[in-house]
């Protein structure tokens, strides 16, 4: 059973892709380099709202223990490095996590 691990940032239509830049070119690499076991990969979602836009992360992991070496004990908590925080105007403080119970394909 997989487990997904799902958080939410927002920045301004202006700042939108450099944001988008800033997650793929740096925040994405760094959280790859600690070659992390259960670590499975990450999906990177966007969605234009006018004058807001926001980005979903969700990366899977084989189990929650995953999760807890990546991030520890308090592992719901997020880390939002500077260079993130430069273009967001806002972020989830914690992440959710889900258990996927089925994978249905057509």
């Amino acid at each position: 059973m997989t487990v997904r691990r799902v958080w939410r940032g927002w920045t301004s239509a202006k700042n939108a892709d450099a944001y988008q830049h800033v997650l793929l070119s740096q925040v994405i690499p760094m959280i790859k380099a600690k070659q992390m076991p259960e670590f499975r990969s990450i999906e990177v979602l966007r969605e234009d709202r006018g004058e807001e836009v926001e980005f979903s992360t969700i990366m899977t992991f084989d189990t929650l223990e995953g999760v807890k070496a990546f991030m520890g004990e308090d592992y719901a908590q997020c880390h939002v490095p500077q260079i993130a925080r430069d273009v967001l105007t806002r972020w989830d403080d914690e992440a959710r996590h889900y258990q996927q119970i089925d994978l249905i394909k057509p």
